[in-house]
């Protein structure tokens, strides 16, 4: 899964410097499902006092997994989607993605989610394609 980039952002992207919208926006129209994903659990956290807000519902296919999986496996892509909704994302499998609160990334919550013993307890066998 590749990002789609528009000829105008690679010229600009080839002599310089790029704007961080243009680039969140190529994420946002190449990677529709990851960039929904990271908006929705983003606004959830922004709605509650919890120091995170995680997805649980696996993708409906392999095309949107991948899509989250591109997007959260990119430092690039990652680190703009962060500063974009303003969040620190974590990343558990093939669709376990948290938006945690930056101030949130030395918490226990965030020590746990991040954890050996939290990636072990998010397995399950439907899981193991991913």
């Amino acid at each position: 899964m590749s990002l789609t980039v528009p000829p105008d952002l690679l010229r600009a992207a080839e002599t310089g410097e790029i704007e961080e919208e243009a680039f969140v926006a190529c994420v946002r129209d190449s990677l529709p499902y990851a960039f929904q994903t990271v908006s929705r659990v983003a606004a959830d956290l922004a709605v509650t006092d919890a120091d995170f807000a995680d997805n649980v519902v696996p993708p409906p296919g392999d095309a949107e997994r991948g899509q989250l999986l591109r997007a959260l496996a990119s430092d690039a892509i990652r680190a703009g989607l962060e500063r974009h909704f303003g969040v620190r994302l974590a990343f558990q499998n093939c669709h376990r993605v948290a938006a945690f609160r930056p101030s949130a990334t030395d918490s226990e919550a965030y020590r746990r989610f991040t954890s050996s013993r939290g990636q072990l307890l998010n397995q399950s066998p439907t899981l193991r394609n991913c």
